[in-house]
C-alpha cells in the first residue's frame, strides 16, 4: 500500500507546472492526507542513532495537494458572521467521541493531514496545520499554532500562545520536534528545524531559531544550528530568556544587551514535581 501511494505521489508531484495533473490527482492527495490523519505516515521520521529527517515524498505530496485543490467557501451556518475560502483537498478535519481526542468549543481547527493520537487535548483557539503528528497525551494550549509537518511527541504541553514553526518548502528540511514529556512554556517560539529532546522544560518566552545560540551554564557549552545541521536543545535540558552584553562599539556604549536562552539546569525530581501537575489537567 505505502509502495503504490508513493508512486502515485511521485507522478502526480512530478507534473510540471502548467500542465494538467493526472485524472487520480484527488484521489491520491485523499488517500496520502488520509494515511497521514490515521498515523501510517509522516512528514519526518527519527532514525535508530536518533537523528530526524524529512520524508520528502510525502511533503511533495502535500506540496502536490494544493495544486490539486480548488478554491471552495468553507463557512457554514455556525461560522457566521466569519468568512473562509481555502483549498477544497484541505477542508478542517472533524471527530467523534471515538478518536478519544478532546477539541473543547471556542474555535480550534485541525487541517485535513493532521495525526492526533489519542489522549490529546485542544483547548481553545488554537491550531494545527497539515502534516502535522501529535503524539498520545499531549495537550496543546489556547492560542498555540503547530506549524505544518511539525513533529509533537507524547504527553507534551505546548502551553498558551507558544508557537511550533512548520515547514513545507524546501522538501529536505526537517520540520520542528519537540520529542516526548516536553514541556513547552507560554510565548515560547521554536523555529526553523529546531528539535527539543525529551523532558526538556522551555521556560515562558524562550525563541529558539537556527541562528539562536543557547548557552549551557551547567556543561559550559554553546548549542548552535548551522545550514547544514539544526539547533538541538538536550535532553532533560532547563531553558529559561536570558541576555548577554554587546561588548563593542555603540551599543555597548549604550549597555545594551542581546537575548539569548541559557540552560540553567537539568530535569530532575524537584523540576518533575513543579511539572507534575500537567497530569492533573488532562
Amino acid at each position: 500500500m505505502a509502495t503504490d501511494l508513493r508512486e502515485r505521489v511521485e507522478h502526480l508531484a512530478s507534473t510540471p507546472v502548467g500542465e494538467a495533473l493526472p485524472g487520480d490527482a484527488a484521489m491520491t492527495v485523499d488517500l496520502l492526507l488520509t494515511a497521514l490523519e490515521r498515523g501510517e505516515l509522516r512528514a519526518a521520521e527519527r532514525d535508530a542513532e536518533g537523528t530526524w529527517r524529512a520524508v520528502e515524498w510525502v511533503k511533495r505530496g502535500i506540496l502536490a495537494g494544493f495544486r490539486a485543490g480548488r478554491l471552495v467557501a468553507m463557512s457554514t451556518e455556525h461560522s457566521k458572521p466569519f468568512s473562509f475560502v481555502d483549498k477544497s483537498t484541505y477542508p478542517p478535519r472533524t471527530f467523534s467521541p471515538t478518536d478519544e481526542i478532546r477539541i473543547v468549543p471556542g474555535g480550534s481547527t485541525v487541517r485535513r493531514g493532521a495525526y492526533l493520537a489519542p489522549g490529546v487535548v485542544c483547548m481553545p483557539p488554537m491550531y494545527v496545520n497539515v502534516g502535522a503528528w501529535i503524539g498520545k497525551g499531549t495537550m496543546i494550549d489556547s492560542h498555540a499554532l503547530v506549524g505544518s509537518c511539525a513533529q509533537v511527541g507524547e504527553r507534551c504541553h505546548v502551553s498558551a500562545a507558544a508557537q511550533i514553526g512548520g515547514v513545507l518548502e524546501p522538501v529536505n528540511a526537517a520540520p520542528v520536534v519537540i520529542e516526548d514529556d516536553v514541556l513547552v512554556g507560554g510565548n515560547c517560539g521554536v523555529y526553523e528545524g529546531t528539535i527539543v529532546r525529551a523532558r526538556a522544560v522551555l521556560a515562558a518566552g524562550v525563541v529558539l531559531t537556527r541562528g539562536t545560540p543557547v548557552f549551557d551554564l551547567v556543561k559550559e557549552q554553546v548549542y548552535k544550528g548551522s545550514a547544514s545541521a539544526p539547533l538541538e536543545i538536550p535532553a532533560d535540558a532547563v531553558v529559561v530568556p536570558g541576555a548577554r552584553l554587546v561588548k563593542d562599539g555603540w551599543g555597548a556604549a549604550q549597555g545594551l544587551s542581546l537575548q539569548t536562552p541559557v540552560i540553567v539546569k537539568y530535569r530532575d525530581a524537584q523540576t518533575d514535581l513543579a511539572t507534575a501537575l500537567e497530569a492533573w489537567l488532562r
